[in-house]
Formats: C-alpha cells, structure tokens, sequence
C-alpha cells in the first residue's frame, strides 16, 4: 500500500477508531425475569457480588477474577509523540490506538489508550496511582524529557505494578539487536566500535545505558548543544539544580576522551550512528563519507528520519534502518513492547534491569540465522510469530533467576 497522507486520512475516517471492546462470554439466558439462574446473574448481579467481596477480603484475588492480569495502560500526555512533538492528548490518540492493536495482535494484550489532558507531572503521578487497581501494568509513552525520567522514578517507587517506558526500553532493546547482527555482517566487535547516538532523550538515554551494559566502550551522546562530556558548562549547572540527571548520568559515563563539538564534528571515524533525535535531515551525506569503513547508519526519528536511506548509502554506510516500515530494516520497538510486556504480566516481577533488556535484545537477534543475515535484513519483520515465544521465555528465565537470588 503506498502510505500517503490521504490513504492515512480516510483510513481512519473509515474505521471511526482501530480499537472496540469485545466481551470474553455471552449471556445464554437473555433479560427474562429468571436471568440471575443463568450466565448473566454469574457475570453481574447477584453473583458477581461474591466475587467482588472474595477481592474485598484479598486484593491479590483480582489477578485471578478480573482481566487485571492481561490489561495494560498505555498513559501519554501527548507532549512528544513520534517526531511531531507536543501535539496534546487529541493527537496523540490515533497512535496509541495504533499501539493498542500491535498489544492485541502480537501479544494478546488488553492496551487501553489513556491520552490525558495534563502535563503536570504531579498531576501524571497521581493520575497513573489512581487506576493501578485495574490494570496488570503500565507503558509509559510520548512524554517530554526529562520530566519522564522523574515520573518513572516515582512510579517506580510508589507502584506495586510493573512501569514500562517504550520510548527508553523498547527502543533500547530493539537498536541493540539491530546492531549486534549488524555487527556480524561488517565484521566488528561491540568492546571495539565507536557509536554516536543523537539525542539525549528517552530514547538516547535508554540506548546509552543498554550498550554500555552490553559492552560498548566507545560512545558519545550528542544533544542541541553537541556532545555530553562531564564538565560541560551547563551540566555544571544542571548538577547544582538536580535537574536533567539523566544527562548527567549519561555524561559521567561516556564519551571518556570529552569529545567536544557538534554532531557533524564527532561523527568522524565513527562505526556506528543511531539518530533519536526527532529531527530531520540532521545527517548529511558528507557526514557518512566521515565515518568509518563499513558504516551502520539508524536514523530512527519518526515520521522523519535524521537522513534519507539512499543518501546515506550514497555517502558510504553499509547497513542503513530507520523506525519506518516502508524502508528495509525497520528498527521499530514494535518488535519489542508486545514480547516485554508478555513477560512482565506472566510474571508479575515489579521492574527490568538492563541485563533482561540486553538478554531480549540477543534472543531477537538471533532469530535471524546467519545464512539469512544480509545488509537489508538484519532483524526480524514486526510479524515474526517467533518473536513472542523466544523474548518472553529468554525474559522470563533472566527474571526467574534473578528472583531466586
């Protein structure tokens, strides 16, 4: 299908909306005056009322009663979805709606879009305690930096349920697997490559702290005023005022020769680019000629990617992926998100550490086999049916384990 901006349009004008509520029974005894003998007095009054008190008397019933166990919140405030930046809770509804349906399909997942009008992050927090009683998890999604990093250390903190960032963890972990094969095709080892990431959001938080864990020595994050290196004037400040101390983070633990200038400048003699910069054309083909041999190019952003595909083959890269489904390598956390959160409701466990996102990212490497390996295919399609099976169980060991330490 060509995706133009008019087949998108009346698509969804059509649809009236990609997601509707289906019931799991039906009621065999239609509205008669003898209903509470058959299916409906069961599901609603009088009998429900012996299961509601059973909940009353131990919360934890409600696992075992309710759809809690399957239902995930997909909470966005609409203040940076895709590349479209603040947009509000209206536009981003049609894109958690979108993510709604890849739950549906390729987890067997209940994702319930809550698109809402604040984006105070007190106001978030206390929204998001609120309906913890119905759901089994919650995806964090399209929320500004660095104001996302202070609510999910919150949640973190004051949740009994598992908090999921998609835009930082699947990204993460969908990036580290494109990559890793990557790396098989040009020959390179991770403890030996230069990576420059572009952007020092959610997204380049997330693939900073997952590389590193996984083995990357060399990495530098660039944001709107060039590289991060620790003692970087503003960060001086930022230390002083507690904020942004992800960037902190990020600079305290990268980029160990300080690198200073802007993108076009440390770009240089570099191996791998990944752009989650949410900004177009950042990336010139002259840009690519500056990198090493064999270049692996992901410009991520979306709709609009850091550089066109071709331009970047054109200046030289070997392997090019972008978050877009109608170039060849989609590096999309929609591989990732439906598999992770499987896990996470199966298990029950409250939070991942980036030894399981590393573990997922290596189980969905692998599922593509070295005689199929090449440069237009290096990880698996969205639909691979192998991917949920392989990432839960890979996932669900690596929780296993650590639970039993």
């Amino acid at each position: 299908m060509n995706i133009s901006k008019e087949n998108a349009i009346d698509f969804h004008r059509a649809l009236r909306g990609k997601i509707e509520i289906h019931n799991r029974v039906s009621i065999d005894s239609g509205f008669g005056d003898n209903d509470d003998k058959g299916t409906l007095g069961l599901i609603y009054t009088p009998g429900v009322a012996f299961v509601s008190q059973e909940i009353s008397k131990n919360k934890e019933l409600i696992y075992d009663y309710t759809s809690k166990w399957n239902n995930v919140a997909i909470v966005c405030d609409g203040t940076r979805v895709l590349g479209l930046g603040n947009i509000g809770p209206e536009g981003a509804l049609p894109v958690m709606e979108g993510k709604s349906v890849l739950f549906k399909v390729l987890g067997n997942i209940n994702a319930i879009p809550l698109c809402i009008a604040t984006q105070d992050k007190e106001e978030i927090v206390k929204f998001v305690k609120a309906i913890e009683p119905c759901f089994g998890a919650i995806n964090i999604e399209d929320i500004e930096s660095p104001k996302v990093f202070d609510i999910m250390k919150r949640l973190r903190e004051e949740l009994s349920i598992p908090i999921f960032h998609d835009d930082q963890h699947g990204t993460a972990v969908i990036t580290l697997a494109a990559v890793i094969n990557s790396l098989k095709i040009v020959n390179k080892k991770i403890d030996n490559i230069k990576v420059i990431v572009a952007g020092a959001g959610s997204a380049g938080y997330g693939i900073f702290k997952i590389l590193k864990e996984a083995g990357c020595r060399d990495i530098i994050v660039t944001d709107r005023k060039g590289a991060i290196y620790e003692g970087r004037e503003d960060l001086l400040v930022t230390a002083a005022d507690s904020q942004n101390l992800d960037k902190l983070e990020i600079a305290r633990n990268s980029n160990s020769n300080k690198l200073q200038g802007r993108l076009e400048e440390v770009i240089r003699k570099a191996d791998v680019f990944i752009g989650v910069s949410g900004k177009a054309g950042i990336v010139t083909e002259a840009m690519v000629q500056l990198m090493s041999h064999d270049a692996i190019v992901f410009p991520l952003s979306n709709p609009d990617p850091e550089i066109i595909p071709a331009v970047a083959v054109k200046g030289g890269a070997r392997i090019v992926g972008t978050g877009r489904s109608d170039y060849p390598n989609q590096v999309n956390n929609a591989v990732v998100f439906p598999s992770v959160l499987r896990a996470l409701l199966d298990t029950r466990v409250k939070e991942l550490d980036e030894k399981m996102l590393v573990a997922a990212s290596y189980a969905i490497a692998s599922l593509v086999e070295k005689i199929h390996l090449k440069e237009d295919y290096i990880i698996p399609k969205v639909n691979d049916p192998r991917i949920l099976p392989v990432v839960t169980q890979t996932l669900k060991e690596a929780i296993g384990s650590i639970q039993q330490k």
